[in-house]
């Protein structure tokens, strides 16, 4: 993952900085990682906070969005956002939905915290601070696809449902799918209790050794990055087709939003995929 600075004349968009994924054609998506830079939301949330569900102003929030959907080219309000719920549920958006949740939380797709489409010009956007970013795209058949993968939802494997629908809906082949991995919290800082490693042991006895590092103070380690890589290539995608930004976000909580860095009280960074 490369980081783009975008710097414009208008102003408001000095300090704008954009993570891509070098792996995605350019010429065929629109996509983009934020960090916390460049936006207008001060204290907790500073800067450019992108939720609307965390007790920011929401004026702020909206204007937040447009500076960055500004940064990456696309049409202002037309992005479509869902209510993550730390779930797994899957759902397939078209142009009618256009613009839900973009200024309105309580209009996002409810209870889901995965979106796909074929629909060009249609922004998919989620939210993060710690959770992991899923990124699919097709290039054959012109499909795209982003996920939250927290621990439950990386657990109960919501990118290999977004696969899986993208196969149903779209006719996408898993070879032929190009993913990112954004950054998120690392296997670094990620403790977690006994009770959720054991899920992750249940759920992946074939690579749990990786994923799961015991701890001699009775606690565990967790690789969400690997745990959603491993995923994806079980679901049939090339390995060399999987691009893992590698970046901590509670590592480098001056860069991006992190709950567990910032102390449960802290702002949202984005995903954003669109089909040219």
């Amino acid at each position: 993952m490369i980081f783009v600075s975008f710097s414009l004349v208008s102003g408001h968009l000095k300090n704008l900085w954009i993570g891509k994924f070098s792996i995605f054609p350019e010429e065929l998506f629109v996509h983009g990682i934020s960090t916390r830079h460049g936006g207008g939301s001060t204290g907790a949330f500073d800067s450019l906070n992108l939720g609307l569900h965390v007790e920011d102003d929401a004026n702020r929030v909206r204007h937040n969005r447009d500076i960055l959907f500004e940064g990456l080219g696309l049409p202002r309000g037309q992005g479509i956002t869902c209510q993550q719920v730390h779930g797994s549920k899957v759902v397939k958006v078209t142009r009618a939905q256009a613009g839900r949740g973009m200024y309105d939380y309580d209009q996002s797709i409810a209870d889901t915290d995965g979106l796909i489409t074929n629909e060009p010009g249609l922004p998919l956007m989620l939210f993060f601070a710690d959770c992991t970013p899923i990124l699919i795209v097709d290039p054959i058949h012109k499909a795209i696809g982003v996920g939250h993968g927290g621990w439950r939802g990386t657990v109960a494997s919501i990118g290999v449902k977004m696969v899986e629908m993208m196969e149903q809906e779209y006719g996408s082949r898993p070879e032929s799918l190009l993913a990112g991995i954004g950054p998120a919290i690392g296997p670094c800082c990620y403790e977690v209790g006994q009770e959720v490693a054991q899920q992750f042991r249940d759920a992946f006895p074939e690579f749990c050794d990786k994923i799961v590092m015991d701890k001699p103070n009775g606690k565990a380690k967790l690789n969400l990055w690997e745990a959603n890589r491993l995923q994806l290539v079980g679901a049939g995608l090339k390995p060399e087709n999987i691009d893992v930004a590698g970046v901590c976000t509670a590592c480098n909580h001056r860069q991006f939003f992190s709950y567990r860095a910032d102390g449960g009280r802290t702002g949202r960074i984005a995903a954003v995929l669109s089909i040219k």
